[in-house]
Formats: structure tokens, C-alpha cells, sequence
């Protein structure tokens, strides 16, 4: 997975500049206006004047000439801890708008450790800390200001997501990834599709942790709600080398690549093929070849001779199979086990013959006594799906609990079945 960044602008938008428009406008003119109570702070003349001519370059988004006022003020001698809290206030808000993060979000920090704030005001202005340090790239600054506002009992969920991903470019995955998991459980819960971005990010996060069954889930989460080529073809690779998986499974993580739409290159066809007509299955193996043929995948090149070779071959046994398919089935029927019910079964769903092939392989699972029983399962679930008997699919994919790879093969068929049409 790539390195996943979440778009700043929009995150800035919809955080940091409603938080500065606040902070400028739900305290400045009260903290500058004269008062002839006692008990309220005031800001001498002398001071007020160039912040309030900082205020006004302010409203006129001039910033520039509104840091220079605010020089003007801090040049003014003997000033009280309110005048500095007043002039900060002011400061933090034309650095911002002038482009000078350090300059903002020293002033924000000077601002919030005063503790002049109301507690609403404050919250805000510590959401718009942490957002100005993840712009400026200062993830780990960005990750003390959000923790501080999640803490202080913030309530938007983007500072969270902006905590995660701050964890995340500081490489704490280890603290990133869980509360991204608890984020999207909860989103599945109320039904909703977890964003994308978000469960490449958790996904990138146990890659870098090593967490081989967290990046199974995420991965299958992804194909689940965005079955991209890319994210199948990741997960048949880890399914068939992972250790311990059965080589009479190859031609099965083949159909599943079929299906999945990743069956694109000439080897891969042309080895489906083969290993269809090595197990018995000439009418699949004709099927293949042919789409190979139709795509121009195959029929050209410096194979273009062995592949045409390989069709007729395939042809030439299908119509062969085909003869022998009714005596096979009744060979079937008196066997002892149900194992040649469901093969021969499965032939004939591959030959296009579906009521009578899955009425065949479900005799055979009845019967008893069928060799690799978790395999046979597998076959008769692929049989359900090619015939379009989706709810039935499911329900025999489900119950695939083999350990030569077959349960990691019908789990991936399983969320292939589930966003399937049929």
C-alpha cells in the first residue's frame, strides 16, 4: 500500500478556519475596549491603538500591515500580562492569515497557557493548534495539540482522524492503528462503508508493523467495499504462498482469479487451461482457452503455435468428455463415497450443465465419505456462484474450514460472492 496522506486544504477548511474566524471574533473588541471598572483588565491607549489598527488590517485581510501594528505595540514599555495576552491574540490571527505558522502557533500557545481563555474558546483554539502543526508538517506536535483536544473532551471527529494519521507519520502505528480499527468498526456498525483512504491507512500501518493478520483484515475489508484489481490480486498472492497451502488448489486460486478480473497475461490462461484438462475438466479447460483467443491474449507471438495447439487439444477432449459424461455419472451413483458424484457434478457445471451437475454434487455430499471434503465444498459453493445461486454460494462457503488453504480460498470467495450481482 502507498503511503496514504489525508487532503490538508479540505481538513483545514473545515477545522482551522472556523476556529481563527472564532478566536478573532469572540474576544478581540471586548479585550481591547476601555473600561472604567476596576475589577476588569484593560489595555492602555497607547496599546490599544496600534492593535485595534491591527484588527482593522485584519478585517481588510491585509496581514502583513496588520504584524507591523502589532510591532508597533510590542514596543510599547512596561506592558501588563493582559496587554501581551491581547496583543498574542491579535498576532495569532494575522500570522495565520500572512502565512507565518511559526509565528501563529507559537502565539496560539502563548494564548492557551495564559488560561485566560473560556473553556469553549480554548478547545477551539487548541483544534486549530493541532491543525496548523499537521499542515506545517509537525506531526508530532499535531499529535500533542489533538491528544490535548480529544482529552479536553473535543467532540469533532476529523481531529481524531488527524490524530491518527499525525501517529501515523511519526511511525506509531502501534498507537495509530487501533483507534483507526475502533473508527471503522463503528462506521460498519451504523452501516456505513468505511472511506478508503482510511482502511489503506490501517492497512499501511500493519504493514509497517509486521502484522500480518491486521493486513488481512483491512485487505479484506477493501475488497469487500472497494474490490479493486489490485487489492484481489494482492490478497490470492498472500492466500496461495502462504505455508502449508495445497498444490491441488492451484487451479482454484486461478478461477478466482478469473473471476476477479486478473486472469490478463498469456501464461495464465494457458496454465488454467492445462490444469483443467490435467484434473478431468476439458469443457472448463475449452472455455478458457477460447476467451484467451477472444481477448487476443492468446493466437499471437512466438507461442501463438502451442496455444493454438493447446485449443484444439482442449477442444478435441471436451467433445470427447461429453460422450463419457452420462456413463460417468452413473459410475458415480454406485460408487461407495460420494467423491465421483461431485466431481463428475462439477464437470458437468463446467460443461454449462448446471441443474443437473449441482443435483449430481449434491448427492455426492450427501452420500458421505468424500476425500478432501473441504475442497469438495469449495467446488460446490464456485458451482452455486457459476450457476447464480448466490444465497447458496454463501451459505457452502461458509462452512469451509480446511487448513491446506481451502478456508483462506473460500473466505476470499466468500466477499467475491457477496458483491457479486448474480
Amino acid at each position: 500500500m502507498n503511503r496514504n496522506r489525508c487532503s490538508c486544504r479540505a481538513l483545514l477548511v473545515a477545522v482551522v478556519l472556523p476556529a481563527v474566524i472564532l478566536a478573532v471574533g469572540d474576544g478581540m473588541s471586548e479585550a481591547v475596549a476601555q473600561t472604567s471598572d476596576a475589577n476588569v483588565e484593560t489595555v492602555r491607549a497607547e496599546v490599544g491603538k496600534p492593535v485595534q489598527a491591527a484588527k482593522d488590517f485584519i478585517s481588510a485581510r491585509n496581514f502583513p500591515e496588520a504584524l507591523l501594528a502589532i510591532r508597533v505595540a510590542e514596543g510599547i514599555a512596561d506592558r501588563t500580562p493582559y496587554e501581551n495576552y491581547v496583543i498574542e491574540r491579535v498576532r495569532a490571527v494575522a500570522a495565520f492569515g500572512a502565512g507565518d505558522t511559526p509565528t501563529a502557533t507559537r502565539s496560539f500557545e502563548v494564548i492557551i497557557a495564559s488560561g485566560r481563555l473560556p473553556p469553549a474558546e480554548q478547545i477551539r483554539m487548541v483544534e486549530t493548534l493541532a491543525s496548523m502543526y499537521f499542515k506545517a508538517a509537525d506531526y508530532p506536535k499535531a499529535v500533542t495539540w489533538a491528544s490535548r483536544y480529544i482529552k479536553d473532551g473535543g467532540a469533532n471527529p476529523q481531529m481524531r482522524m488527524l490524530l491518527i494519521r499525525s501517529l501515523y507519520f511519526t511511525d506509531d502505528c502501534a498507537g495509530a492503528a487501533p483507534q483507526l480499527r475502533a473508527i471503522l468498526d463503528a462506521a460498519e456498525k451504523t452501516g456505513s462503508a468505511p472511506p478508503q483512504e482510511d482502511l489503506q491507512l490501517l492497512a499501511s500501518c500493519y504493514t509497517k508493523l509486521n502484522d500480518g493478520p491486521g493486513y488481512a483484515f483491512a485487505l479484506d475489508k477493501l475488497l469487500a467495499y472497494y474490490p479493486r484489481k489490485e487489492y484481489w490480486a494482492d490478497a490470492i498472492r498472500r492466500a496461495e504462498t502462504k505455508p502449508g497451502f495445497a498444490d491441488i488448489l492451484a487451479l482454484d486460486v486461478l478461477r478466482l482469479v478469473q473471476a476477479t478480473g486478473n486472469l490478463t497475461t498469456a501464461a495464465q490462461y494457458t496454465a488454467m487451461a492445462q490444469l483443467a484438462l490435467k484434473v478431468g475438466y476439458p469443457a472448463e479447460a475449452k472455455r478458457v482457452i477460447d476467451q484467451g483467443f477472444a481477448a487476443g491474449v492468446l493466437g499471437a507471438g512466438a507461442d501463438a503455435d502451442l496455444q493454438r495447439r493447446l485449443r484444439d487439444k482442449a477442444t478435441k477432449e471436451a467433445a470427447e468428455d461429453e460422450k463419457l459424461l452420462v456413463q460417468n455419472a452413473r459410475d458415480a451413483a454406485a460408487a461407495k463415497d460420494g467423491t465421483a458424484l461431485v466431481n463428475v457434478g462439477f464437470a458437468l457445471v463446467t460443461a454449462g450443465q448446471f441443474d443437473k451437475g449441482l443435483m449430481l454434487m449434491e448427492q455426492g455430499m450427501q452420500k458421505g465419505e468424500v476425500k478432501r471434503q473441504d475442497d469438495a465444498k469449495l467446488h460446490l459453493a464456485i458451482a452455486y456462484l457459476t450457476a447464480g445461486q448466490k444465497a447458496k454460494a454463501i451459505q457452502t462457503l461458509r462452512t469451509v474450514q480446511g487448513s491446506d488453504g481451502s478456508a483462506d480460498l473460500a473466505r476470499l470467495w466468500l466477499i467475491h460472492a457477496q458483491r457479486s450481482s448474480s
